[in-house]
């Protein structure tokens, strides 16, 4: 059991040292800059892909991801009130 005491200590303390080195290296301007460069760009060349994607689809006559998500949105509005008249119908019947 000592064994795995001395173990478990020895590792804590090399998990702290080494969280606390890559905490200040991630914190660093020298890695931040680029890194935020880099998101921008992967940004910018999704946004550029789903338009590409949904002019395309446009193109064959399909309904884009856009239009597809205003449909279901009417359809699940239309859901919520035809399952609200039910219900009142339901307690109209039983007066």
């Amino acid at each position: 059991m000592m064994i795995w005491d001395q173990w478990k200590k020895g590792f804590d303390t090399w998990e702290q040292k080494t969280a606390d080195m890559l905490e200040s290296v991630l914190k660093s301007p020298t890695v931040l800059q680029p890194m935020t460069g880099l998101l921008t760009s992967t940004m910018k060349v999704k946004s550029a892909t789903e338009k590409a994607a949904a002019q395309w689809w446009g193109a064959l006559g399909l309904p884009t991801k856009r239009e597809q998500e205003k449909t279901l949105h009417a359809l699940n509005q239309i859901q919520s009130r035809l399952i609200d008249l039910e219900e009142r119908l339901a307690e109209l019947k039983k007066n």
